[in-house]
């Protein structure tokens, strides 16, 4: 049990890249992660981190025993599996990554269901906007809201979002309503750090024709709750996905900017290594997933926004 004990300290701290993520992630203080290591080292006879005030680094020995250990602890979660697949109960860890406010607003109310069905299951749930890479962080899961182009993943889509420009009333009426893409250029924008195209923002056009207009940012931020805050506040326009302004819009409190420019549809997936045989427990939760978004509150509320900007005025 010690050794097993010092193997998941050791492959968890160069996962985590620090001895107190290490312990987050296990669930275990600093010290008692530090001390699984050293005791590992002096079991056998051999330094395998290098660690300095700034970074932790892989000895040459410690880059050849975590391929190892990860392994082990791979294969030993999979023979979990194997025995979950006999007796038609999964059984395990699972280690998802999800966007961090996608995370908190729709899959958090699901984690307690989901484990009261699935009792021999345990959850890792990371939530972050980066891109991670599942095989090489260890995890089983992801969920991700983009255009999926990585073909070495295999995906299911759970339910789609359409990415909208919007703002405050309070801000329009200060600034002034832009009536066509190109003042979009003179206005305050709140821009996500990760957005695909970066400071540039495409559209389809009210002919069908694609255009875009490089903005200037006035705030920047890498999680989307910041940004819907920021528009909330009037700080500018921003372009976010309906699952986080769609009651925003449908209540009043943004309104879209230049409706009849499209902004991108984009799916909602699972995506999970590609392997030969899909472990028990990834299925499960794959069809939990797919079944709890078989409808989702934002498409309604997207029919409510369309509908207020069909409605004249008084």
């Amino acid at each position: 049990m010690d050794r097993f004990r010092e193997l998941s300290a050791f492959v968890a701290v160069v996962d985590a890249g620090s001895f107190v993520g290490a312990g987050e992630a296990l669930r275990i203080s600093k010290a008692a992660v530090s001390r699984c290591v050293q005791d590992l080292e002096t079991r056998l006879g051999a330094r395998l981190l290098q660690r300095t005030t700034r970074r932790l680094s892989l000895t040459e020995a410690g880059r050849a025993y975590y391929e190892r250990a990860r392994q082990l602890l791979a294969d030993l979660d999979e023979a979990d599996g194997a025995v979950g697949a006999v007796t038609g109960q999964p059984l395990g860890t699972l280690r998802i990554n999800a966007p961090l406010s996608f995370g908190v607003l729709y899959l958090a109310p699901l984690w307690g269901e989901f484990l009261a069905r699935y009792p021999g299951l345990e959850l890792d749930i990371s939530l972050s906007d980066r891109l991670v890479d599942l095989v090489d962080e260890g995890y089983d899961l992801a969920v991700r809201i983009t255009r999926l182009q990585d073909s070495s993943l295999v995906s299911r889509q759970l339910a789609s979002t359409r990415i909208v420009m919007c703002a405050s009333p309070d801000y329009l009426a200060r600034h002034g309503t832009p009536t066509r893409l190109a003042d979009i250029a003179d206005h305050a924008v709140i821009a996500y750090s990760y957005a695909h195209g970066g400071d540039v923002w495409r559209f389809a056009g009210p002919d069908g024709v694609d255009e875009e207009v490089v903005t200037r940012p006035r705030i920047r931020a890498n999680n989307g709750d910041t940004c819907r805050a920021a528009a909330l506040a009037g700080q500018g326009i921003v372009m976010q996905p309906t699952f986080l302004v769609g009651d925003d819009l449908a209540a009043g409190r943004l309104q879209r900017v230049l409706p009849d420019y499209a902004g991108v549809s984009v799916g909602i997936h699972a995506v999970y290594p590609s392997r030969k045989h899909l472990s028990l427990k990834v299925r499960v939760l794959l069809d939990y997933l797919a079944e709890a978004f078989a409808t989702v509150p934002w498409a309604e509320c997207e029919g409510v926004e369309r509908e207020r900007a069909r409605t004249p005025g008084p």
